[in-house]
């Protein structure tokens, strides 16, 4: 499996948690079958839909196997940073905001 954790788009997470029936909204049928069917994927061929669909992927597993993962599904799907909760800044690549993304070092110069 591959150690990349690839960042959850908040439609991705909204899709999957719709899924779940834990919030979010539904996926179009093609993606509501997607998400079956990862779902229901043994390790060998959820790695192979991750080579494809890496957010999916990620989502499912976040929601399937981490305690915290419908939490974390919620913050994303609702545009907040997973980890400080605020919504009011741009995400980053990293999934997080800017200000998670690149934190001010201790010593207080950059």
């Amino acid at each position: 499996m591959s150690t990349n954790s690839p960042t959850i788009p908040p439609d991705v997470a909204a899709h999957v948690l719709a899924h779940y029936g834990r919030g979010g909204y539904p996926a179009g049928d093609w993606a509501e079958d997607l998400i079956g069917l990862i779902s229901r994927a043994d390790n060998i061929n959820r790695d192979r839909f991750a080579a494809g669909f890496p957010e999916y992927v990620a989502a499912i597993t976040a929601i399937k196997y981490d305690p915290n993962g419908v939490a974390y599904l919620l913050d994303l799907a609702a545009g907040r940073c997973p980890r400080c909760k605020k919504d009011d800044g741009p995400i980053a690549e990293s999934g997080l905001c800017e200000a998670c993304a690149q934190p001010m070092p201790l010593d207080g110069v950059a």
